[in-house]
């Protein structure tokens, strides 16, 4: 497919891949196209989620996948086969969204005003979806024309389709002096400050810098490797837990960190109702788009590890880009209690060498008990077997809070200090030049504003309503993946731990079963004898 008819040369008006980079690549390294694409190298499972969006896909030597391993096996083998080493491979696809960009401050009265004598630009904004229960008001307006804003879009017939805004004030052009966790303070009580700083100021601060000076350190050019914790949402039930995602990038010349790319893991097996879609995409995108963005409907976090070497972000990046390949292939599938946002991204970087340290599941014991009880208590085997997961999961697998708390300990207390052993991790601790706790407010809009996420199941029970029928939810469609997608000599997907204990459960029940048949079979034989009439007269 052609590249989209370019945009007029007003400085203000650049084409998406204009120069520059898209995480660690440069941009004339992808070409612009849609998921109908027949000649691109992103597997055509992949492609098949965009058919209709615009996508960013590799010119040339893209990351690639082993089809016949599972997803880590695959990371393991081709660590392995690297030796430890990024080839400098970029991802297949990324999910671009719109092909242009415009810069410029927004008005109220549906225009962009841009730099130098180039005429205000006409605005309109991409459609809400109509499953997306809330949009951009007149106090998202206020809120963006407080600064210049970038926006992803479309230009057509003389007026500009707004799909993503960001705030150019959100630029961070240093790193100030080192503000080390005070006595009670920890990353989680940054993150709960405000009851989450939905409404709070956008802050950024430094909690560690290895040279320790207290004049500011220049950021431009830094490679980075950022950990994203997305709050809870204030319209949702089945949001407390928050989201997370990996990051990698550069800061820009001003301190810009809207073109990092972001490593979003979602469900397939349903539509989002907000458009969300699995995949690698720009952070103004991750954040700013008008209908997925996270900043629309949450507070968010962030820690960056700012980096003196690129190989760490590099590797990360190249690993996780075979993983999403095999995601979606389908070869293993997003599952909340076992397999989520969280356990997908921090199972990569252990296989690539960061030993995250292990915190266990919240209640191991009771989800023995979990299973039976919620499978006879909803009359659902899956709901016992959801439980029993929830339960048994590796916590830091699981919740993106605990996630987000772990990582960020091990940075500033294990990797810091000279602990760090072998793979990523020694690369993290040799290359770590500052680690900076970044906070984003919700953009306001009609929606409610969010909180911070929950750090334990406990923690979610307290605040979801007791009953479950008086939740706030959004139903969603099933998306439903087309048959001849699925390879047939591909691995087959490990089962969630719930799945040997339904076996230890079910084989408990038939022994069960059949002592109690023995028993009863033989009292009724003892029974029988004693109604016989006696042999003696």
């Amino acid at each position: 497919m052609s590249s989209p008819a370019a945009p007029p040369p007003e400085a203000s008006i650049r084409d998406a891949l204009a120069p520059g980079l898209l995480g660690l690549y440069a941009t004339d390294r992808f070409k612009l196209s849609t998921g109908r694409c027949q000649d691109c190298l992103a597997p055509q499972q992949a492609l098949w989620y965009f058919n209709d969006d615009m996508i960013a896909v590799a010119k040339a030597d893209a990351a690639g996948y082993a089809p016949r391993l599972r997803a880590q096996e695959d990371v393991q083998a081709w660590l392995i086969d690297g030796k430890g080493r990024p080839s400098g491979q970029p991802p297949s696809l990324l999910w671009i969204g719109s092909p242009h960009v415009a810069e410029g401050r927004l008005q109220a009265g549906g225009q962009l005003s841009r730099a130098g004598n180039a005429a205000p630009l006409a605005v309109t904004l991409t459609p809400r979806l109509s499953s997306n229960r809330a949009y951009m008001d007149d106090s998202s307006v206020a809120f963006f024309a407080d600064g210049e804003i970038k926006a992803r879009g479309a230009l057509r017939d003389e007026h500009f389709v707004i799909r993503t805004l960001w705030p150019k004030r959100y630029a961070i052009n240093a790193a100030a002096a080192s503000q080390p966790l005070a006595r009670g303070e920890t990353i989680e009580s940054l993150v709960r400050a405000e009851h989450g700083g939905a409404q709070a100021n956008f802050a950024v601060r430094t909690l560690w810098r290895r040279d320790g000076g207290a004049q500011p350190m220049a950021l431009a050019g830094k490679p980075v490797l950022g950990f994203i914790l997305n709050g809870a949402q204030g319209d949702d039930d089945e949001s407390y837990g928050g989201h997370f995602a990996v990051a990698t990038g550069r800061f820009g010349g001003a301190g810009e960190w809207d073109d990092w790319l972001v490593n979003n893991f979602y469900s397939l097996a349903s539509v989002s109702e907000k458009g969300i879609i699995a995949a690698t995409l720009p952070m103004d995108a991750y954040m700013g788009d008008l209908n997925s963005g996270q900043s629309w409907y949450r507070p968010s976090y962030m820690l960056v590890a700012v980096l003196k070497d690129a190989r760490a972000p590099a590797l990360y990046q190249e690993a996780i880009s075979r993983v999403f390949s095999h995601f979606y292939r389908q070869d293993f599938h997003y599952r909340h209690a076992s397999t989520n946002c969280a356990g997908i991204n921090v199972e990569t970087l252990r296989t690539l060498g960061w030993q995250i340290p292990r915190l266990g599941g919240e209640a191991p014991l009771k989800a023995a008990m979990a299973l039976p009880y919620m499978a006879l208590k909803d009359v659902s085997l899956a709901s016992g077997q959801s439980a029993y997961d929830y339960l048994k999961t590796e916590r830091t697998e699981l919740l993106p809070f605990v996630a987000f708390n772990t990582i960020g300990e091990d940075l500033l207390r294990r990797l810091t200090s000279g602990a760090a052993r072998s793979g990523l991790e020694a690369q993290l601790a040799d290359d770590l030049e500052a680690l900076l706790f970044v906070r984003l407010p919700q953009y306001p809009s009609s929606r409610a504003f969010g909180s911070d996420p929950v750090l334990s199941l406990r923690e979610y029970q307290q605040r979801a309503p007791a009953n479950r029928a008086d939740w706030k939810i959004v139903p969603v469609a099933p998306r439903a993946f087309p048959a001849t997608f699925k390879d047939p000599a591909a691995p087959r997907e490990r089962r969630p731990a719930s799945a040997r204990a339904t076996w230890v459960w079910g084989g408990v029940a038939v022994t069960a079963l059949a002592a109690g048949g023995w028993i009863v079979t033989r009292r009724r034989k003892t029974a029988s004898r004693r109604l016989q009439p006696s042999a003696r007269r």
